[in-house]
């Protein structure tokens, strides 16, 4: 059942077995650490793990036969709801597995954009989650889309000879053309905003990074905002921007933005764009890397990845390693190093502590005063917002 806004959600749902194949491509270990915190994340609790190994996918069912009654003895034994695949499956295999298994099963996709649609708060945010969650089920849809009509506040009835498949599929259409219209005003609005405050010289600034690696209690640091961070997957969903005051250099304005994950759903990185327009346009990205996690070379290839796909690969970065309270500080403290062209590349810090925090206000003072402009402009942009805004 759909909430006022559209957004889908899984219902009387709360435990489930996941499964996770080895394909021997690596990292399999890892993705399954990283499925077990998305499903605790959509509160979903775990009662088994199921895993196996295979050379490629069953075209039927994704899993054999064998695996498939495993599965199957598992929810008799556990009890639990519904079965998580820790892959992307087709129609035809989430179809096939549910009429075997008699039992709700989504793969890993649907379980983000269920995560999604509980995150989303903004107006943009919960558009963004629908349209994303109707592209996603549009190849999957099969009957129930019929309050889509009710939503659209009577766009008309059946036609003649309509199969109730086609008049939902003829909604969703509806519906998703609506969304984009809606998204794309949203997105005018957004760059009338940017292109006023590029007239106003000031420096834009994104913070980027994995998923859970502390985005926003760093952004809460910076500006004194009250974003909401929590020790969970995509906590933040909505983008939130604060201007922010930096002694001897003037003002910047910085962004906190949704957190990037391996293989994210394309659905979702097109649904976003529009949220991810304040990365593209940045000056800036701070790129927030958990410094305590195992995988944190992997994650950094990751975000990368994800930014060369909605462009954004060419702008600057500075490296945060964060959360170095939770490792050894003896080999790793604060501080930070500088490329060979004596620019501040890589901090160490910890925005729980605020430990660090005084070498980002030297890395963005210093962007400041070497990016190209009139200085009386950015001296007069210093006097302006001084009163009022946040000082690092």
């Amino acid at each position: 059942m759909p909430d006022k806004s559209g957004v889908q959600r899984l219902r009387n749902i709360n435990t489930a077995i996941l499964v996770s194949l080895d394909f021997g491509n690596g990292m399999s270990t890892e993705r399954l650490q990283e499925l077990q915190q998305l499903a605790a994340s959509d509160q979903i609790k775990v009662l088994s793990v199921v895993e196996g190994k295979r050379l490629r996918p069953d075209p039927r069912m994704y899993i054999g036969s064998g695996k498939a009654e495993e599965i199957a003895q598992v929810l008799v034994d556990t009890g639990a709801d519904m079965v998580i695949f820790n892959h992307d499956l087709t129609p035809a295999q989430q179809r096939n597995l549910m009429l075997y298994l008699d039992c709700p099963v989504i793969d890993r996709t649907s379980l983000i954009l269920d995560i999604f649609a509980q995150r989303a708060k903004s107006h943009e945010g919960k558009l963004q989650v629908e349209l994303a969650q109707l592209e996603h089920l549009a190849t999957r849809l099969v009957r129930g889309w019929t309050h889509l009509e009710r939503q659209k506040g009577g766009i008309g009835l059946r036609g003649p000879g309509e199969t109730q498949l086609e008049t939902d599929r003829r909604l969703l259409r509806k519906r998703v053309k609506l969304l984009k219209e809606k998204l794309t005003s949203l997105q005018r609005q957004r760059k009338v905003q940017r292109r006023s405050r590029g007239r106003s010289q000031v420096l834009s600034v994104s913070i980027v990074g994995y998923t859970n690696a502390g985005k926003s209690t760093l952004f809460n640091r910076l500006t004194r905002a009250e974003t909401y961070a929590a020790d969970q997957l995509f906590a933040t969903l909505d983008t939130t921007t604060r201007k922010l005051f930096v002694p001897e250099s003037g003002s910047v304005v910085i962004s906190d933005t949704v957190g990037f994950i391996r293989d994210l759903p394309h659905t979702l990185v097109a649904a976003f764009r529009a949220t991810l327009e304040e990365t593209i346009e940045a000056d800036v990205l701070l790129h927030v890397v958990d410094a305590s996690s195992p995988n944190r070379d992997e994650q950094i290839d990751d975000v990368n990845k994800l930014l060369s796909e909605i462009g954004a690969d060419k702008i600057p970065q500075i490296l945060i390693f964060n959360k170095i309270d939770l490792i050894d500080l003896a080999t790793s403290g604060v501080g930070f190093v500088r490329d060979e062209y004596d620019r501040i590349s890589r901090i160490r810090l910890s925005a729980e502590t605020g430990e660090g925090l005084e070498f980002i206000r030297q890395a963005l003072a210093e962007t400041v005063l070497k990016e190209p402009g009139p200085m009386d402009e950015k001296l007069a942009d210093f006097e302006k917002v001084r009163r009022g805004s946040a000082i690092v």
